[in-house]
């Protein structure tokens, strides 16, 4: 019998040069095309318009290619699909499921001052819900004035809704339960951007028919968040891969800011592609 199909992407925010990170994750998900079992998506997610260059754009591809890596055409830009995302988070809006938040950041902290502190996830302090209680009549009366707003997920609603555990499968640990309360009432809409990393990837990942998303540990806790959405878009859920993140020589991860471990550096210093993939763990 015939084994399904693998469909992998990279997906990489032309916010800055490639590093071994990078290379690692774009060489991993290569690895089921090379070996003759699936598909290879290259994707730009280049929607945060205050960071993403047109030069980091050229540069990925350029080191990829040096790396030895092919991948289908045409190549999908999340910046040519913003109506996409934005007719989603409408649909999501229309079901109750998403508020407008007029908070800022000090908005935010001087509540949780206030209230003597809030529930911490992933990421610190959770969002004190603060916008969630204000009636239609205030949301309406703030947005008429021209007051910035993002659009939160009501996560209780979410959930009460969904009616069941979710979970997803990761190469690294199995079957994993989602805790997506570890984020609580996430941002979806952006104020600057009109979407977020979180809807615009789950969205691109089920409409390219992705099968198996791999991404740095870092990106690790979204997941519990990814699956609220998949299973409140009725999308199909891939197989996940958390790798590790490289480090550099002094056990620190690997960030675009730091200009020795880009590909580009590597290259321009007369290391081959061949041993570049070696180092990762790769023999071809």
């Amino acid at each position: 019998m015939d084994l399904p199909s693998i469909v992998t992407r990279f997906a990489p925010s032309p916010t800055g040069l490639l590093h071994l990170g990078h290379a690692y994750s774009a060489l991993f998900s290569f690895e089921a095309v090379r070996r003759g079992e699936g598909r290879f998506l290259l994707r730009i997610e280049d929607i945060d318009f205050t960071r993403c260059r047109e030069e980091f754009e050229g540069g990925i591809f350029e080191d990829l290619e040096w790396l030895g890596l092919e991948w289908e055409t045409p190549v999908r830009r999340q910046s040519e699909h913003l109506a996409e995302y934005a007719a989603v988070a409408e649909g999501l809006r229309e079901r109750g499921l998403l508020y407008p938040c007029f908070c800022t950041r000090k908005d935010i902290l001087r509540e949780i001052e206030r209230a003597g502190g809030a529930p911490h996830g992933v990421e610190g302090p959770l969002y004190p819900g603060t916008c969630r209680s204000l009636s239609e009549d205030e949301r309406q009366t703030r947005i008429d004035a021209g007051d910035d707003f993002a659009l939160r997920l009501d996560l209780g609603r979410a959930l009460a809704e969904i009616g069941e555990p979710l979970s997803w499968f990761d190469r690294g640990g199995g079957e994993v339960t989602a805790r997506p309360e570890l984020l609580g009432d996430a941002v979806l809409v952006r104020k600057d951007i009109g979407t977020s990393y979180h809807l615009a990837v789950v969205h691109d990942d089920a409409l390219q028919g992705i099968t198996r998303v791999t991404r740095g540990k870092d990106l690790y806790e979204a997941t519990h968040l990814h699956r609220v959405l998949q299973a409140l878009l009725d999308l199909p859920v891939p197989e996940y891969h958390h790798h590790e993140l490289v480090c550099d020589e002094n056990g620190r991860r690997l960030a675009k800011r730091d200009e020795s471990e880009t590909l580009r550096s590597l290259r321009e210093a007369g290391e081959s592609p061949k041993a570049v993939r070696e180092r990762l763990g790769f023999d071809f």
